[in-house]
């Protein structure tokens, strides 16, 4: 049954809200870099478009096991309550650990390093180093405006959101439209001949890690589970018809990605957006897209940074050991120390990324694996909790089950084996760091185990 002790909070979010939170934390600033990286693994630029495909599917698929998690179990917690029901709080604790050091912090710095590409495209300082440099001037300063309780307001963030949406629509329209005939047809040689020699270096499941990492953030729809009324409907509506809003666009972006640059255009673009622009438009477009995407990638580093100091404290809220973590700064109403915290383990990943000069694709390999690790176990909670707790109300359940649940399940071990086979020294990294907070799993047990003695 549901949680007796969670506060039932006001119900005002519709299917329209949840769409539209729902766009607005999937669609950031990841859709203007990653198409690159994905024709840079593929054989050819049908190949991507079905890379694109396949990812808004596995999308789908998992939504609809999140609308069972989230119309059973309403709760602000998300995945850590599903984890703590189905799992136990050692999993729990494990999965909030990993947002401290890999999730949360590797998606601030590889959304930083975004930033710090298309601001590279307009101001280049540092040379070879521009995008690191400004990665970590964004990490610290929108870090230490959160943690001064500076916060932008929501008007500015649903601009941001809605400046986000009208750069792919401008895009798609450059792309599609205005592109000189020339360049539009070495795109279309470059999109049906099968194209060898400019994508088969890479493979195709390295190509499905970047594409779902850009479909990403809509389970985080669970967080508004409390929020919603007539749940069961407007959950489920909200989350299937946001994936399908967000899969056309995405489709649209590369087709017109490829119908501009070709897929060689694509896979050597370290801006593919501005690339676009300068082809359709010159340089005024491509800085103007610029600028763009420098607005959404601020947006989505500073949200991120937001909630990620959120769970952070939470964890020092439940955990003694990272008690420092819990302290609410009562002048500047934030989770000061969380912040901080947070802010330092992102800057020493910026480090990182500036170490291998790959940045955005080195944070990639470092949060993926860990990332779909937990995204399977989400996956496997449902079978758990259905298994236990039969007597819950489920007023959605999974169609087909178990092969729904069993499918989403069987794509995100893929997308595990994926990223560790195909992203390297990253990769390890990130399972490294995971596995560090076992110890201080035991620390924590065994401290228990002697207060209650």
């Amino acid at each position: 049954m549901n949680d007796p002790s969670q506060a039932r909070l006001a119900s005002s979010l519709s299917t329209v809200d949840v769409v539209a939170l729902t766009v607005g934390v999937v669609i950031g600033a990841s859709v203007f870099e990653t198409p690159a990286l994905v024709a840079g693994n593929t054989g050819s630029g049908w190949a991507a478009l079905l890379a694109w495909t396949l990812g808004g599917g596995v999308s789908i698929v998992g939504a609809l096991c999140y609308a069972e998690l989230t119309t059973a179990y309403p709760h602000a917690g998300g995945d850590y309550f599903y984890f703590q029901r189905a799992f136990g709080d050692w999993l729990a604790f494990l999965f909030a650990w990993a947002r401290l050091v890999v999730i949360q912090t590797g998606s601030i710095a590889l959304l930083a390093f975004v930033f710090g590409d298309y601001a590279t495209e307009l101001w280049p300082i540092g040379a070879q180093y521009s995008p690191s440099i400004y990665a970590a001037l964004a990490v610290a300063g929108l870090t230490l405006l959160n943690a001064l309780g500076v916060r932008q307001g929501k008007h500015v963030q649903r601009g941001l959101t809605v400046a986000t949406i009208v750069g792919l629509l401008v895009l798609i329209g450059a792309g599609l439209f205005l592109v000189p005939e020339s360049a539009g047809q070495a795109a279309a040689t470059g999109a049906s001949d099968g194209g060898a020699s400019d994508g088969g270096g890479g493979s195709f499941g390295m190509a499905m890690v970047f594409v779902l990492l850009t479909y990403g953030g809509w389970n985080e729809a669970a967080y508004l589970s409390a929020e919603v009324r007539d749940l069961p409907r407007n959950m489920t509506r909200g989350l299937l018809g946001s994936l399908g809003l967000i899969a056309g666009l995405y489709l649209l972006v590369n087709w017109a990605y490829l119908q501009g640059l070709g897929l060689a255009g694509m896979a050597g673009s370290e801006v593919v957006a501005a690339d676009l622009m300068r082809a359709a438009s010159g340089a005024p477009g491509a800085k103007l897209i610029s600028l763009l995407v420098v607005a959404a990638a601020l947006s989505s580093t500073n949200a991120t940074i937001f909630t990620g100091a959120r769970t952070s404290f939470a964890l020092g809220r439940d955990v003694r050991f990272f008690r420092f973590l819990g302290r609410w700064d009562a002048d500047t109403e934030t989770p000061a120390n969380a912040l901080l915290v947070q802010g330092a383990v992102a800057l020493g990943l910026v480090g990182v990324g500036a170490w291998t000069r790959q940045g955005f694709e080195a944070m990639v390999d470092y949060t993926a694996p860990v990332f779909w690790l937990f995204f399977g176990l989400a996956g496997a909670a449902l079978f758990v909790l259905r298994r236990i707790e039969p007597e819950t109300d489920r007023p959605f359940r999974v169609p087909l089950y178990p092969a729904v649940p069993l499918l989403f399940c069987a794509a995100c071990l893929y997308m595990l084996w994926s990223s560790v086979a195909y992203a390297g020294a990253g990769a390890l990294l990130g399972v490294g760091v995971l596995l560090a907070g076992i110890p201080l799993l035991a620390l924590r047990t065994a401290r228990s185990q002697e207060a209650s003695s």
